[in-house]
């Protein structure tokens, strides 16, 4: 379980397999809400400094096992979790995380993880204010990374569980168990699902709807630089 936030700001989450369209939501996302002025800060998975030239030294080696890789990306979400996100929140603003603990409770499941220790790694990890779940049929996901990308990458393919020597075929069984596990977090979690074969347009404006609602009433951390160009506006 994940335990209770204890912060002035408000974390919102994205979810999804490869393709979901995710990662396009939350940078349209991130863009409205600077607009409206707040103070946001954006985090990706697997993103940290600390652990960066490793984990790319053991992917292009081959080097990980299952619980290896689990470690190491539970390592880079704590270090981003204590020196940026947590403080983010702390201090009032609005942390936008494109994959958070659940990916790795839906990944490292699916290369057959234990899911309780897995889980325990991640239990200082508050839940979010907000889920997006967004829900794609693998064949479409599918069809979104083979048009858009040269070639799929090893681990992402799950390559390294010997599902299959061919690699499109390794990652779509290994996705398909990604979003076996993802299904099961639906309720646990309370995440909101969100239709990821509907237009962008579409699914940006449900994302604003639900995101304005659980800022409605809520005083955060104003961004400076918006409020500076605002005087300056007003100055001339």
């Amino acid at each position: 379980m994940l335990s209770t936030g204890n912060y002035k700001g408000k974390l919102i989450v994205v979810e999804g397999i490869d393709g979901s369209g995710k990662s396009t939501q939350i940078d349209l996302l991130h863009k409205w809400l600077l607009s409206k002025g707040h103070s946001v800060y954006f985090s990706e998975w697997n993103s940290s400094e600390l652990v960066k030239s490793t984990s790319r030294m053991a992917k292009e080696k081959k080097m990980f096992t299952p619980t290896t890789f689990s470690l190491m990306t539970a390592t880079d979400f704590a270090d981003r979790w204590e020196r940026y996100i947590f403080p983010l929140l702390k201090a009032g603003g609005i942390v936008l995380a494109d994959r958070y603990a659940f990916t790795a409770f839906a990944r490292d499941v699916a290369r057959g993880v234990d899911p309780a220790w897995v889980r325990s790694m991640y239990s200082f990890a508050p839940m979010p204010d907000l889920t997006l779940y967004f829900r794609v049929p693998l064949d479409v996901a599918v069809d979104r990374i083979l048009s858009s990308r040269a070639k799929i990458k090893y681990y992402e393919a799950g390559m390294d569980l010997g599902l299959s020597d061919n690699k499109v075929t390794s990652f779509r069984l290994f996705q398909q168990r990604v979003i076996d596990e993802y299904e099961k977090m639906v309720d646990e979690f309370g995440m909101t699902v969100i239709d990821g074969t509907e237009s962008v347009q579409k699914e940006q404006k449900l994302v604003r709807q639900l995101v304005t609602r659980i800022l409605r009433g809520w005083e955060g951390l104003p961004n400076p630089l918006v409020r500076s160009r605002r005087r300056s506006t007003v100055v001339a």
